[in-house]
């Protein structure tokens, strides 16, 4: 029993549609996509698929990836990282992590749940409370809560 060409296209579409539902990201949904199609359409109506077979797979090609975009943007949509501006620590609260030195950048001050190198007025150990007095470059100044 021989088989068809257009049943082939059709049973190797439908494994990367297996792969893609399997390893969701691996992208394999679009020529699959096109395959099938590309099979029903040999299957079907030969004629057409013997004449008009590049623009069946480009028409295809653009739908299926349209579809294959909504589809993944709606699954996990994109988030934009968390950043913070310097301009908006000055006044922030938060807690030394690493004792705080006058003229070193070597203490640790967590704020919010980010960790900042930090140098105060004076010397503040781990545990206590300070709020930001400004920030310089990558790191701040922080003075003790009494």
């Amino acid at each position: 029993m021989e088989l068809d060409v257009g049943w082939l296209m059709i049973i190797i579409g439908l494994g990367l549609l297996i792969i893609e539902a399997s390893q969701p990201g691996f992208f394999v949904a679009v020529p699959g996509t096109i395959l099938i199609v590309l099979g029903i359409v040999t299957l079907f109506i030969p004629e057409v698929a013997q004449d008009y077979a590049p623009a069946i797979i480009i028409v295809t090609a653009v739908v299926s990836s349209i579809i294959t975009i909504i589809f993944y943007r709606k699954l996990a949509p994109g988030q934009k990282p968390q950043t913070t501006s310097m301009d908006i620590l000055a006044g922030k609260e938060g807690v030394v992590v690493k004792k705080v030195y006058p003229d070193s950048i070597s203490g640790k001050v967590q704020i919010d749940n980010q960790i900042w190198s930090a140098k105060g007025e004076s010397e503040i150990e781990e545990g206590k409370k300070v709020s930001v007095i400004s920030s310089e470059g990558v790191h701040i100044k922080v003075k003790e809560e009494i």
